[in-house]
């Protein structure tokens, strides 16, 4: 039965590292007889699993060579790919963060209609890729965020996730966790990451989304930014520096996941669902056993949210020669849609796939299905922030973002520069 999304699904940038994985033959063409597709991933946490992929496709395919490149984290995945383009090394498939990354490259990227991996995709699930009807990318998955938090910690601190019910109720759960950090064993309620530009756009789409009617042409095409709930995110902001590991503009995304919170060193992170296989990696039974979501409330005191959608699209490079195009659409076609892919997108790569013919059932932690089931419940947000104006996150919020935290300027002048900035950049 095919499932019907909320209008608008969106996109967001992660990672850490830059990595190279498989052969590395040239910038695609054919080399030796075999075709050479470059494939350009800022996925990190799954790299080791689209290595075993295309080894495994490489196999069944022994004309086709695929290279990886990973780019993540403390690496700037953007600049890296523009870098790419730059000096003729365009790669044969890439990853698109949305509707301002198409517009960017749509000279380069292929209609995928036709492809089997598009005409699968679950309703709503292109859009982020869409530009005037013509779908530019493929979806990787469904990914969430929000308050990712350790239930164990909770529950040890006589706190029942499943009773927060509203800001008051959050704020009285960080608080009553805080008055026992010491018997928990914690260094700090919150391991939020302020040094990582992206995690800041992510928080910030809880509190953008809304403004923009949860749509995500609307958010493409705003010319402004009110920050009409920006009340509500300065609440949250001023909450979580009180009660973080300091300094909290220090602190990144492998101390905050990999060390802090994966050892029970603090109760609460801004992340999503795609941190599960990292946390697997360290305990196998994280996910299963410790890992729970908690929603933001924003617009609303009465339902919290999500956000949920597509993390990014795959796109593929028209301009490479017409047999690497068949054969990039091939592999990706093969990924989504072959027994052995979707067996790997679920079960390795532990995604929440967003094409028809997989069961949710096969989703394997929690939360994921937790994330799946708000997303069709409608209880989420699309990925509003990926349709900022190119380089706004980055260059302009997330400075300014920090200045506010390091006390350095006042909310509203955070909120002043950051909002004459949006209008200037798009």
């Amino acid at each position: 039965m095919k499932k019907r999304f909320l209008k608008g699904l969106g996109t967001v940038i992660l990672g850490a590292g830059l990595l190279a994985g498989c052969s590395s033959n040239g910038s695609g063409g054919e080399n030796d007889g075999k075709l050479v597709i470059d494939v350009f991933n800022i996925k990190v946490e799954t790299k080791d699993q689209l290595e075993a992929m295309i080894e495994k496709y490489e196999s069944e395919n022994e004309n086709v060579d695929i290279n990886l490149t990973t780019v993540g984290g403390g690496q700037d995945a953007a600049s890296a790919l523009q870098a790419k383009f730059s000096s003729n090394e365009e790669p044969a498939i890439f990853l698109l963060g949305g509707l301002s990354d198409v517009e960017k490259y749509q000279k380069y990227l292929l209609d995928v209609s036709d492809m089997e991996s598009a005409k699968t995709a679950i309703e709503g699930t292109l859009q982020g890729a869409t530009v005037d009807d013509i779908p530019y990318g493929i979806p990787l998955n469904i990914e969430g965020f929000g308050w990712m938090i350790n239930k164990e910690v909770f529950q040890s601190a006589g706190v029942d996730p499943a009773s927060i019910a509203s800001y008051d109720d959050f704020v009285k759960a960080v608080e009553t966790i805080d008055s026992k950090k010491e018997e928990l064993g914690l260094e700090a309620v919150f391991g939020f990451s302020g040094k990582e530009d992206w995690v800041v756009s992510q928080f910030s789409n809880h509190f953008t989304a809304p403004e923009f009617d949860n749509d995500l042409n609307k958010a493409y095409e705003a010319s402004e930014l009110t920050f009409k709930y920006g009340d509500r995110l300065k609440e949250y902001t001023d909450l979580i520096n009180k009660y973080n590991v300091q300094p909290i503009l220090s602190l990144d995304y492998s101390t905050s996941v990999e060390e802090l919170f994966t050892n029970n060193k603090v109760a609460i992170i801004h992340q999503g669902n795609w941190i599960v296989p990292t946390l697997d990696s360290i305990d196998p039974a994280f996910s299963k056993d410790k890992l729970g979501i908690l929603p933001l409330f924003v617009d609303s005191d009465e339902q919290g949210y999500i956000s949920a959608g597509p993390s990014w699209f795959w796109g593929i490079n028209k301009e490479k020669d017409d047999k690497v195009v068949e054969a990039s659409k091939d592999f990706i076609d093969w990924m989504y849609t072959s027994d052995y892919g979707k067996q790997q997108i679920v079960d390795e790569f532990k995604y929440i796939p967003a094409h028809e013919g997989y069961e949710a059932d096969s989703i394997q932690d929690p939360v994921s299905k937790e994330v799946y089931q708000a997303l069709l419940d409608g209880k989420s947000r699309v990925w509003a922030h990926n349709q900022y104006p190119n380089g706004f996150s980055q260059t302009a919020m997330f400075p300014e973002y920090q200045k506010y935290l390091n006390g350095d300027i006042t909310w509203e002048e955070f909120i002043k520069t950051s909002s004459s900035k949006f209008t200037e950049m798009r």
